[in-house]
């Protein structure tokens, strides 16, 4: 009876079909790799394989990059960097019937295609935006790799949180290009929007903030200090949650969740 609960859990972790707009995936670029491995797989417990040995995810660039396993399933990326000038960022990505289709709707609602949709191997094809004021994001459209194996539980994807400065604009620009997901009867969207003053300096630019869940955050601010990040936001509540906002020892800045 309890391995039959178990795997009833396990089973409610794992993404449902996936609309357009829903968060399938996330990647971070940094320029250590191992550093990353060994800060996150400590952290989270992840594991992780390097693409092109088994055919992992690359992130748009196509650059070297390594899968993030938990328990066997894929839960992220890192990627590494191959130009200083690139930011230090964890990005999420949007599923995607069609990303040329929707990168067409997103410049038709003022914003900007920055990394045209082309196909990463076999395992689907990928496009970065921006909307109108400047918050990057990814499309994905699925092959072989149709996105998370396991998100909403310990050490997963939990929620993108939208800080912006006009969260009007952002509900209609998104609202426009992901209605079912945001605002449909069946909705579940896992992606928030918030000013940007909630929670950081007014000058900060508008960016989304890739939040993964926790069984405690205080324990988890700990480990990320003892593994060399830092504490950007002590916690706070919000609508979904206890959250705080975190560093790695490179600087890719992320979230603590705990619902």
């Amino acid at each position: 009876m309890a391995e039959n609960g178990a795997s009833e859990k396990r089973a409610s972790a794992r993404p449902s079909a996936s609309r357009e707009g829903v968060p399938c995936w996330v990647d971070a670029q940094l320029a250590d790799l191992a550093a990353g491995r060994r800060f996150y797989g400590e952290l989270f417990g992840w594991t992780f394989r390097e693409a092109g040995k088994e055919g992992e995810a690359r992130e748009a660039t196509g650059e070297e990059s390594v899968g993030a396993y938990l328990d066997g399933e894929p839960v992220a990326a890192l990627v590494r960097k191959t130009d200083g000038r690139m930011p230090t960022v964890w990005s999420v990505y949007f599923h995607t019937p069609d990303a040329a289709a929707l990168a067409g709707r997103i410049r038709a609602g003022g914003g900007q295609v920055l990394t045209p949709p082309h196909p990463v191997g076999d395992l689907g094809t990928a496009a970065l935006a921006a909307d109108p004021e400047g918050a990057v994001f990814g499309l994905w459209q699925p092959g072989r790799l149709t996105g998370f194996g396991r998100r909403r539980e310990p050490g997963t994807f939990a929620w993108a949180e939208l800080y912006t400065r006009d969260t009007e604009a952002a509900n209609a620009f998104y609202g426009d290009l992901f209605h079912d997901a945001l605002f449909g009867p069946d909705a579940a969207p896992d992606f928030g929007r918030a000013p940007v003053a909630d929670v950081f300096p007014a000058e900060m630019p508008p960016h989304f903030l890739v939040h993964f869940t926790v069984e405690d955050v205080e324990a988890s601010l700990a480990a990320v200090t003892r593994l060399g990040g830092r504490v950007r936001v002590p916690p706070f509540e919000t609508s979904y949650g206890r959250v705080a906002v975190v560093s790695d020892g490179q600087g890719a800045s992320f979230a603590l969740l705990r619902r």
